[in-house]
């Protein structure tokens, strides 16, 4: 989205700041400014991460600042702390503000995350973009916008594309939905749904229908998450379209908490196995797929690198706090076309 030159000027904003002294839009004048909306939990978020981190890499030194607005969706993301844990794992080095009231964000009069906002030297919104994706657009502008200050400025290529799944011809299919396990948002597969705000005992026997999840064991509803309490065992089931599950999870109450992965039945494949997952013998003997809650985070739960449609188990032990499931969709067709090949 291009916006007409010298229309609309950027609202100023700041107070606490990671990786920076404060800034302002009004000190920036001058320079161009790339405005990143984000969450540490959110998963498209964190695909366009490289690349904002990148940009700022290539082009600081040109007159581009890159500045991180964190505007947090579930309540522990408020924190700086966990804000800070976050940067960190992400390898983030450019400024980050704090927005954990919301106030950048309408100011901005921003609806998604993530956001992209571009500025130029005299401070004017000249574009945006929202989601993923448009990464060479969006680059083509922020060499725009420095030649504007600099018409004999020398630039780079343009990057290529950090994933493959991210080059021109990569499909992009539609996912099974976010699914929310707060009850504010969320909606429960099992017979009469949540408990809302309550202990209680679920269970669940049957078919699995898409675009909610079932529940099984003892159960704490809240408004933003689904907490395993009490002793027995506790699982999460969902029927998906997807090529890959992330969780977003926390364990509020102890140290770190378990969750064992099945996918159709079985351990997680691993080829198909991600950053977060783990394998061991299982008491019967055979190997078992698993990751470890120990920080409020998205985790990746299972990355199939082709779309198809699965059915996911999670046998969490108490204290596994689960707020979101989100999905990806987008593969390389001749990657995904040479693992179906391989499986078969």
């Amino acid at each position: 989205m291009r916006v007409e030159k010298g229309k609309v000027r950027a609202p100023e904003i700041g107070r606490v700041w990671l990786n920076s002294t404060p800034l302002s839009f009004r000190q920036l004048r001058g320079r161009v400014v790339l405005v990143d909306f984000w969450d540490y939990t959110c998963v498209n978020c964190i695909r366009t991460l490289p690349y904002v981190q990148a940009w700022h890499e290539r082009y600081r030194d040109k007159g581009l600042t890159v500045i991180g607005v964190h505007t947090p969706e579930f309540t522990f993301a408020q924190y700086e702390s966990n804000v800070e844990r976050g940067i960190r794992e992400f390898g983030l080095t450019y400024a980050i503000v704090i927005d954990s009231n919301r106030e950048i964000w309408k100011a901005f009069a921003n609806r998604y995350w993530p956001t992209k906002y571009l500025l130029d030297k005299d401070g004017y919104l000249r574009y945006g973009h929202f989601g993923e994706g448009g990464y060479a657009e969006s680059e083509q502008v922020i060499q725009e916008l420095l030649r504007e200050i600099d018409p004999k400025i020398e630039l780079p290529d343009f990057m290529p594309p950090v994933r493959e799944e991210d080059h021109v011809g990569a499909v992009c299919y539609r996912p099974t939905g976010e699914l929310y396990l707060g009850n504010r948002r969320g909606r429960m597969g099992n017979e009469g749904g949540f408990k809302e705000d309550q202990i209680a005992d679920y269970c669940f026997s049957g078919k699995l229908e898409e675009n909610v999840s079932y529940a099984s064991g003892r159960w704490a509803s809240t408004a933003e998450y689904f907490e395993a309490v009490e002793s027995g065992p506790h699982s999460l089931r969902l029927r998906y379209e997807a090529a890959a599950v992330n969780l977003v999870m926390a364990s509020p109450h102890r140290a770190s908490a378990e969750v064992i992965l099945l996918q159709d039945g079985g351990p997680i494949n691993r080829k198909d196995a991600t950053r977060d997952t783990q394998f061991r013998h299982g008491a019967n003997g055979e190997e078992e797929s698993y990751l470890v809650v120990d920080s409020a985070r998205m985790y990746f739960l299972v990355d199939n690198r082709s779309f198809a449609e699965h059915e996911l188990e999670l046998r969490c032990s108490e204290g596994v706090a689960a707020f979101a499931f989100t999905f990806t969709s987008c593969v390389d067709p001749v990657a995904s076309a040479l693992q179906g090949a391989t499986s078969s």
